[in-house]
């Protein structure tokens, strides 16, 4: 065993040092294990920022690589697995874990060694992944993280016994604290140089000649005999898809396999389980040694507060309340510094361009389109550390345990939620997060609602709107309405998606609702570098959409707003000119041609016009409007802040275009309605693709607009019936 402050490292018979064609090429890692293990804390560990995100070839699973650098200078890449508890690949995130060990990922060849996070409180659950990878044929090194959670618990892991038993290298790391990291490193450069490990138990006589004519299919069809194995157990409780499908004679042997195990007494559909099971149980038995009381521990204490049936949803709706107030509270400094930034870029770049439209391009186009949108960054920043923070703490878990009682209310599993919850930063992986529920009709009935959740992209609209129209008077001494406002919009969409939801349960996906079963991971303090990371990485998101979609729509809209060239009448104020080329313009005619669609909601043609830009994506509402009311300004004029144009809008008759009815029912529309390209892609694909899916995305998108247009309707016209001013 060799000892070092920052780990320690177990490993059977001698470990020599990597030869030098090891040192000197690229090596290929593969980072797995299973959730709330700390596997995204420990790659951020050993990655840092050279990180790049994308989707794997042909599927919206998200893939993540990273790298770091060895003493001699070459790269280790390094690659971020979705987390699994096993490889039974009955999820598309198992399956990818699966075809990438296997080297059938496409674009993709095979990892030259396999680094396995194990959380050391919890080593029984997490064997189960590892037995069946240690049967793949490659080179493993095991990350025991978390070994401080499991000394508080009173838990000591002895890495060396456990090296022993499992033929492997096993580094003790604590992940949070950057422990154990450069003795990983070695080991994952020597991995290569020792044996590989094999399967460490034995079969049943019954089992082991049920199984070996499937192993000789799969070795026949080019698997490798150690990979054949663990597939041929796989395949009792499983039928062959995936990279398995269309072996000829892969499945008829089977099925024989489990006919003949049924015949011997066996239960071929649980048979790997127990199986592995037993082994897994004497390995713990060899391994896992408790000491200390059997008090209630930290994490238990804590839950019994926000876990209670009372004050736990109280505390919730307080903590989402705090979120939203800080929103407003926090980032107005920011904002204020953003805005003042854009203000003089576009100043600048006014006084350095000739008068024209090349001036109006830059300045009113690009800078005014794209800088509306940039001014928000410091709020989806704010909003992403919040739920970075309460995901690592752990809390995240409790939230999906707290909305179970309300989603099994509407026949929904309370597993729902998590998509639910993530879905309030983006649509699009709170989609892909369906994946892990089972039941396949409330995983549709969950995809269906996602959308309904507020996420990062309306913040922009919400922000501008309650900004400008809600005045920020206190409540109740803590809070005031503005931040109450934008929580109103988070709380409406996610009532609203429980109801409908519920709906859609108990009429075109009817079906039982399931047990909740769910781990939740021990209470922790977020490591910030790696909290950090994933905010950065979050906010880059936003602002490449504001620098590739919203910067080529705002050139698009800034085109249509300016031509065709309007005559404008003589003597006339600089805003009348505006308004009269915007009225000229193609934009203009497209917005009165649907002006009378939009006007039984209270808006005229330019909040039409942003509406039917903003289907694209819904932040780009704020840039058409920026676009539009920046059309024909002069480089030697001071920049109106939008809000200001926005207040002092009036049409005709001198009434003000918006007011605070009018901005609620708008702010209500955005609530429900269904725009954004990326989001209606996914739920396409994930749907089942092709005809299927287009089907399933072309229902989401006429109920939700439906949907939008009756509450918007039902919010302006009951206004004006209580009295509110139009």
């Amino acid at each position: 065993m060799e000892n070092s402050s920052t780990g320690s490292l177990a490993t059977t018979g001698l470990a020599p040092e990597a030869g030098p064609a090891q040192l000197t090429s690229q090596l290929r890692v593969a980072l797995i294990g299973n959730p709330n293990t700390g596997k995204s804390t420990l790659f951020n560990a050993l990655t840092g920022m050279r990180q790049r995100v994308g989707n794997y070839s042909g599927v919206t699973v998200e893939r993540v690589e990273g790298r770091y650098r060895r003493s001699n200078g070459t790269a280790v890449s390094v690659l971020d697995l979705p987390g699994t508890y096993s490889l039974s690949a009955t999820s598309p995130d198992e399956e990818i874990a699966l075809t990438v060990l296997l080297g059938l990922a496409p674009d993709l060849p095979a990892p030259d060694v396999v680094v396995l996070v194990v959380d050391a409180s919890n080593l029984e659950r997490n064997l189960f992944v590892v037995s069946q990878i240690l049967e793949l044929g490659l080179p493993v090194v095991i990350a025991l993280n978390q070994v401080d959670t499991a000394a508080a618990a009173g838990i000591r892991v002895d890495s060396v016994e456990l090296a022993m038993q499992l033929q492997v290298q096993v580094v003790e790391t604590v992940a949070t604290k950057g422990q154990g990291i450069d003795v990983l490193k070695r080991a994952i450069e020597r991995a290569s140089a020792l044996p590989l490990p094999e399967r460490s138990f034995e079969l049943p006589a019954p089992l082991f000649r049920a199984v070996q004519p499937v192993e000789a299919v799969l070795v026949q069809a080019g698997f490798h005999p150690s990979t054949a194995a663990m597939e041929a157990l796989r395949l009792l409780a499983i039928a062959p898809e995936g990279h398995l499908a269309g072996i000829p004679g892969l499945e008829g042997e089977a099925e024989r396999a489990r006919t003949a195990l049924e015949e011997a007494g066996y239960n071929a559909r649980a048979v790997e389980a127990e199986v592995r099971y037993g082994w897994i149980a004497e390995v713990v038995e060899a391994t896992v040694h408790r000491f200390g009381s059997a008090g209630s521990s930290r994490t238990d204490r804590i839950d019994a507060v926000l876990l209670h049936r009372v004050f736990g949803p109280l505390i919730f709706l307080l903590l989402m309340a705090i979120v939203f107030q800080s929103i407003f509270t926090w980032a107005e400094p920011l904002m204020t510094a953003v805005e003042g930034l854009v203000g003089g870029v576009g100043n600048l770049a006014g006084s350095a361009l000739p008068e024209g439209d090349l001036r109006s391009l830059v300045v009113d186009g690009v800078i005014a389109g794209v800088g509306s949108v940039v001014i928000f960054l410091p709020q989806i920043v704010i909003l992403f550390l919040f739920i970075g923070f309460l995901e690592a703490t752990g809390y995240m878990a409790r939230a999906a345990f707290i909305m179970d009682r309300f989603m099994r209310g509407v026949g929904l599993h309370g597993r729902s939620f998590i998509p639910m919850l993530s879905g309030y930063a983006c649509a699009v992986p709170g989609i892909m997060a369906t994946r892990t529920i089972e039941n396949p009709k409330d995983r549709l009935a969950t995809i269906m609602v996602v959308p309904l959740m507020s996420c990062s992209a309306r913040i922009p609209v919400y922000t501008l709107l309650i900004g400008t129209f809600i005045p920020p008077i206190a409540v109740a001494g803590i809070f005031n309405l503005q931040g109450l406002t934008l929580l109103a919009m988070y709380f409406l969409g996610t009532a609203a998606a429980l109801v409908v939801a519920g709906i859609f349960k108990k009429t075109l996906l009817k079906g039982p609702s399931q047990p909740m079963i769910m781990e939740l991971p021990p209470y922790r303090l977020p490591n910030l570098r790696s909290l950090l990371l994933t905010v950065s990485h979050r906010a880059g998101l936003f602002l490449r959409r504001a620098g590739t979609i919203i910067f080529a729509l705002t050139i698009v809209l800034w085109a249509l707003a300016t031509y065709p060239k309007t005559e404008v009448v003589a003597d006339v104020t600089d805003g009348a000119a505006q308004e009269q080329q915007l009225a000229g313009s193609i934009l203009g005619r497209a917005g009165q041609a649907v002006e009378p669609i939009v006007r039984p909601l209270g808006y005229d043609w330019k909040i039409g016009v942003s509406i039917i830009s903003s289907f694209a994506a819904r932040e780009v509402f704020v840039a058409t409007m920026g676009t539009i009311y920046g059309v024909g300004s002069d480089a030697d004029e001071t920049s109106v802040a939008l809000r200001e144009q926005l207040l002092a809008e009036t049409d005709a008759a001198g009434t003000p275009v918006y007011t605070p009815l009018i901005a609620v029912s708008l702010m209500v529309f955005y609530v429900f309605a269904m725009m954004c390209v990326s989001t209606n892609a996914v739920v396409v694909r994930e749907t089942g693709g092709g005809w299927k899916g287009v089907k399933w995305a072309a229902f989401q998108f006429l109920w939700m607009f439906v949907l939008a247009y009756s509450a918007a309707f039902v919010v302006y016209r009951g206004g004006l019936l209580l009295g509110f001013a139009a």
